[in-house]
């Protein structure tokens, strides 16, 4: 299982809100930043988790296949977040 959905299991997330986190993902990176924030994470595991979703696309990939995503709307998330930097 992938280690991000694997964390979120962990901490009793729904599978519905994961497949949320995951479609935020896809479509506005930044606001499933603030989605997972809220999921009542302890500190100490949300912070390598926001890593783990931060610096591995190839993490949030597999998710998406994994969940039977939309793996083109990443792509397009990933390419507005570069224009806006």
């Amino acid at each position: 299982m992938n280690p991000i959905i694997q964390t979120l299991k962990d901490h009793n997330v729904s599978d519905e809100k994961i497949t949320e986190v995951f479609q935020a993902l896809t479509e506005n990176p930044l606001a499933a930043m603030t989605i997972i924030q809220s999921l009542g994470i302890p500190q100490e595991k949300l912070q390598p988790l926001m890593m783990m979703v931060m610096t591995n696309p190839d993490l949030i990939k597999q998710a998406v296949e994994e969940l039977k995503l939309d793996f083109s709307k990443v792509e397009a998330a990933k390419a507005k977040l570069q224009e806006s930097n």
